[in-house]
């Protein structure tokens, strides 16, 4: 009888051990559900944009990024950036973060680098330091991997919050990038994009205009592996909404890393 017992409770214990696994596995409790993931990684998301108090309207955006390092940094993508052979001169480069329910404040910010060969760019901005993300390993991404990416499609059009996608990387594949502006085209820089080759993510997620330069990461660690691009498949505003390619690259994270070294 007791032995019984002892193989009864065995048994139980194994089942209980494969249930755990199952749910380990599955998206079960012992998971980071998709909820606390994005409260992680939404106050590290900022809006890269241009102001002038005398434009309406005063503040312009362009892009997505997202806070790194020190808490004083941001990263985005290089054609995020206005080109200056085309731009109001007199327009401040900012970023736009949201400090309450319904209030942003803008914060200037310097370029420190530009890596145009990835098409990233390193900013700082004054005032108290943000959230920083956590970057992740992504020489360790695989395709068929699950992902996520946050940033302000349509320009702002959906409203100054972060919008969250899930996807998978459906890609990985060797890639050179073009200049983000004509205007840092040079000889050194013609023989550089040409000798230039790297692996690029796609994803089975649709980006838009505006997410360009924002995290793509986890949906489980919050570790950012790449940066949203949209170089490939740029399009009219009006017809991102209605002919979607559904067709998004990202650049590595590693690349990120480079970008932040002595920093």
């Amino acid at each position: 009888m007791d032995r019984a017992i002892l193989m009864n409770g065995s048994r139980m214990k194994t089942r209980w051990m494969l249930v755990l696994m199952v749910c380990s596995l599955f998206g079960g409790p012992l998971r980071a559900d998709m909820v606390s993931t994005i409260a992680r990684v939404k106050p590290s998301v900022v809006i890269v944009g241009t102001f002038k108090s005398t434009n309406s309207p005063r503040f312009n955006l362009r892009g997505t990024g997202f806070v790194v390092g020190n808490g004083n940094l941001a990263i985005t993508n290089a054609h995020v950036l206005p080109d200056p052979s085309d731009v109001d001169v007199a327009a401040d480069l900012v970023i736009q973060i949201k400090i309450g329910e319904d209030r942003f404040q803008i914060r200037p910010v310097t370029v420190l680098d530009i890596d145009v060969a990835h098409d990233l760019a390193l900013l700082r901005f004054d005032g108290p330091p943000l959230p920083p993300v956590s970057i992740g390993d992504s020489d360790q991404v695989r395709e068929g991997q699950p992902i996520a990416f946050m940033g302000f499609p349509i320009g702002g059009a959906l409203g100054f919050s972060p919008v969250t996608h899930r996807g998978m990387i459906s890609s990985i594949a060797a890639a050179a990038l073009p200049t983000p502006t004509s205007s840092q085209l040079n000889a050194k820089m013609v023989r550089s994009l040409r000798a230039a080759s790297f692996d690029i993510f796609q994803l089975d997620g649709t980006a838009y205009p505006g997410n360009s330069g924002g995290p793509l990461f986890d949906p489980d660690s919050a570790d950012v592996l790449g940066v949203v691009n949209m170089v490939f498949i740029k399009g009219t505003r009006e017809s991102a909404l209605t002919h979607p390619s559904g067709i998004t690259y990202a650049i590595p994270a590693k690349h990120v890393v480079q970008l932040l070294q002595g920093r």
